[in-house]
């Protein structure tokens, strides 16, 4: 098996909108417990516990135990197994050595849409080393005379059935203890149970397919302020040490700058900060080191901190300062006699505390899903809940290669908050349908959903990639959703289309059908989070510099992936990175283009009220340049109209847009993300590994086109900057020419405007700018002529 190279078809500009979904949500039950298609209810019962799923059902069997096995005849003991038939479905469970009680408690789950038989067979085995494996016994069970349970309803007590022979001659020695029921992706036994549909999945590969819940660690801020240091002697007592202190907790290494004084008494008083995950694995380790030369180091003492023992900060106020002595570098047990000639010992002088009042970032602050601070104490009650359905995929392009075909083993991931969630693994199929709901509390509408659909490459094969390397889940499409666009208590279904950027361009790899719904719980709190800084309020108090985000940001990350990487099943770190946009802060020229025509969109707004102003002055309708004159005569007139009169405004601009008010929630534009028409070399630029893997050639003629985009940055920023230093000239006399005509104007404005009523100014400066064109100069006016002559600090510049 290896992966395939999805090639998507040419589509229509429209694939790539989101779609209008009627999916049939909402739970429908069996009728008197009888099986198949007669005795189903032609009425549905809606409920508000799993209404955002289509309803699917299931034949569960749970296997206890067994008891009173008979030992084989050839061997004398008894290795025993259970296989569950169904027609053409086999489960097994795992087998006991000489066991005659063993105990399974293992569940199965068969689909209620592939049954093609009407008995279910329960069939107890001897594993064998050679040959064939022996039967023990049967349970048999007619599938019409199976019971439903109805959610909420206690589990379904299990029951001890006695064996009987293979051909049904008679009951045999031997008990099972069995559980059967008719039930719907709503069970608990649900998410732990072996599934019909997965039956070709062995060995690990078990695991690798179920649906799974995931919590985040919870991650803290640790702050360690190195203040001061006593008595650090160099090896060489010949000199005064250049010091600094290094950091180390876990991968994470920090360092302080070198103290700027030679001294054995250095001072820093430097913060360094690193991300710690619960529960407290790693250490704080501590040295003080000399800068011997430009490449040498030289290490003067050190010690190992626990995490647990520090305090933990909710706010600003300071924590207290320790002082540590620091274990002499390189004296281990062989050196005793040294360490006793040691009459005094280097110390250093710490504040170190963890901090939970800060959010500890793990995501794109464009897409966070959480803002609350580490410590729950801090914790607001949440303002509204979000349900979430996932349902199926349509579509999908096969993503690798098996027997000679393409193939796609799909599931897909949500995250939101500390809490992931995965569903199960889809064999073999391009509309896979999982059908699975999940709930999250939400504390901040203000906040992002993010889902991805990824192609399951571990499922007990031990799968390789074309490198050798170990497989890695293929990235299908990712879908967010902001909370806020959502309207409160409505349920959203639509197919979204899963776009994904590759070396040859934008490809829509499937359409994901969601269909979700965000309860709001009160409106007041709703209110008060709209006025509530977005952070907890120790990022304004005392906040991080960008480049610590950043750093901080990539390992929180590596931390969270490191621990989901540990769960069972595993959410790989190929997964959490992509949920968690780690690559998104690197340079690409497609993103700098989309940036710069998203800015290019707010100006024309602006640039488009300009010009009008323009039509007006230039009287291009004269009617409505009348009309704009009677509206500023009667502002002038009656100036305490003017605000009034802009909400208004603005009101009704509001109110004439709710017509127009999108139906769906937004998705990735590709005009907006410039995908559609960007350059293939752009892409392969965007793709490459950093630092870079490509020829020197290409890398020359992109390093050439990054001068030349870098050029007319460079003229547009000095172009700006000049303007600004006219300005600052007007009154600094570099040209006394041009500074004493302004400091004259500035007088004789002042007298005029302090002698003359503000109404009649404002009269006499609108009436000027609307003038009619027969009274206006193509010329430029004088203001701009005399600004143009200021001098400006380019003279300066080499």
């Amino acid at each position: 098996m290896h992966s395939a190279t999805p090639q998507a078809q040419v589509t229509d500009p429209d694939d790539y909108k989101v779609k209008e979904a009627n999916p049939e949500l909402g739970e429908r039950w069996l009728n008197s417990g009888s099986y198949g298609g007669r005795g189903w209810m032609s009425s549905e019962r809606f409920t508000s516990t799993y209404d955002l799923v289509e309803q699917t059902f299931y034949l569960y069997v749970r296997v206890v135990k067994a008891k009173d096995l008979p030992p084989s005849s050839i061997t004398g003991s008894c290795d025993p197994y259970v296989e569950v038939k169904l027609g053409n479905y086999k489960g097994r469970t795992r087998h006991f050595e000489r066991k005659i009680n063993p105990e399974w408690n293992q569940v199965f789950a068969f689909s209620k849409d592939r049954i093609q038989s009407s008995t279910l067979e329960v069939f107890v085995k001897d594993k064998e080393m050679l040959g064939r494996d022996d039967y023990v016994g049967r349970v048999v069970f007619d599938l019409n005379e199976i019971p439903t349970r109805v959610p909420p309803n206690s589990p379904l007590a299990p029951q001890w059935y006695r064996l009987e022979d293979r051909r049904g001659g008679g009951k045999v020695r031997g008990e099972m203890m069995l559980a059967v029921w008719m039930g719907t992706q709503a069970d608990e036994a649900f998410p732990e149970a072996w599934h019909s549909d997965a039956s070709s999945v062995y060995g690990e590969g078990v695991f690798n397919v179920r649906s799974k819940v995931y919590v985040s660690p919870k991650l803290w801020y640790l702050r360690v302020n190195v203040i001061e240091a006593q008595d650090a002697l160099p090896n060489d007592r010949s000199r005064l040490p250049d010091l600094f202190v290094k950091a180390q907790v876990g991968s994470q290494v920090l360092r302080t700058n070198i103290c700027p004084t030679r001294t054995t008494n250095p001072i820093w008083n430097e913060d360094l900060v690193f991300v710690a995950a619960e529960p407290f694995e790693e250490l704080l380790v501590i040295t003080v080191e000399d800068r011997v030369h430009p490449s040498k180091e030289e290490t003067l003492g050190k010690i190992i901190l626990p995490l647990d023992t520090f305090e933990k900060r909710l706010d600003h106020r300071p924590v207290h300062s320790r002082w540590f002595n620091l274990e002499k570098y390189g004296f281990g047990a062989l050196e005793a006699d040294r360490r006793k000639d040691l009459k005094f010992s280097s110390r250093i002088h710490l504040r170190v505390c963890l901090e939970g009042g800060y959010h500890v970032l793990d995501e794109s602050t464009m897409y966070t899903s959480d803002q609350r601070p580490t410590s729950r104490q801090l914790w607001k009650p949440p303002v509204g809940i979000l349900e979430v359905g996932i349902l199926s995929a349509q579509g999908l392009l096969p993503m690798k290669m098996k027997n000679a075909r393409g193939t796609t083993d799909a599931y897909c991931v949500a995250k939101y908050g500390q809490k992931w969630v995965r569903t199960r693994t889809i064999l073999d199929t391009m509309n896979p349908k999982w059908n699975e709901q999940y709930t999250w509390e939400v504390y901040d509408p203000c906040t992002v959903m993010t889902l991805g659909v990824f192609d399951n490459c571990h499922l007990g094969g031990g799968e390789k990639s074309a490198t050798g390397s170990a497989a890695r889940d293929s990235q299908i499409g990712k879908v967010r959703i902001r909370l806020s666009t959502l309207e409160a208590h409505r349920i959203y279904t639509h197919s979204y289309p899963l776009l994904v950027l590759q070396p040859p361009g934008v490809k829509k790899m499937g359409e994901l059908q969601l269909a979700f719904r965000f309860t709001t719980l009160s409106l007041a709190n709703m209110i008060y989070v709209y006025g509530h800084p977005l952070l907890p309020k120790m990022h304004y108090l005392h906040p991080f510099t960008v480049n610590q985000v950043d750093s901080l940001r990539y390992q929180a990350m590596n931390i969270v992936a490191v621990r989901l990487g540990r769960a069972e099943p595993p959410l790989r770190k190929e997964v959490v990175e992509y949920m968690l946009d780690v690559d998104s802060h690197l340079w690409s020229m497609r993103r700098s283009k989309a940036n710069f025509f998203r800015i290019m969109s707010l100006l024309s707004g602006m640039i488009n009220m300009g010009s009008w102003f323009g039509d007006v002055g230039n009287w291009k309708n004269p009617t409505t340049s009348v009309l704009v004159h009677i509206l500023f005569l009667i502002l002038i007139w009656y100036p305490e109209l003017i605000l009034p009169t802009l909400f208004l405004y603005m009101f009704l601009i509001g109110l004439w847009n709710y017509r127009f008010r999108p139906r769906h929630p937004p998705h990735m534009d590709t005009k907006l993300s410039w995908a559609e028409a960007v350059h293939p070399d752009e892409l392969d630029e965007e793709f490459d590994t950093f630092p870079t893997s490509r020829p020197q050639d290409i890398v020359r003629m992109r390093y050439d086109r990054l001068r030349s985009v870098a050029g007319r940055i460079q003229t547009v920023v000095g172009d700006i900057a000049t303007q600004g230093e006219r300005l600052q000239s007007l009154l600094v006399w570099r040209d006394p020419r041009a500074t004493g005509l302004c400091i004259m104007f500035c007088l004789c404005a002042a007298v005029v405007l302090y002698v003359t009523p503000f109404k009649v100014v404002a009269l006499v400066t609108g009436l000027y700018y609307l003038r009619h064109p027969r009274f206006r100069s193509k010329l430029p006016s004088v203001p701009s002529n005399f600004f143009k002559r200021l001098p400006a600090r380019t003279d300066g510049l080499l």
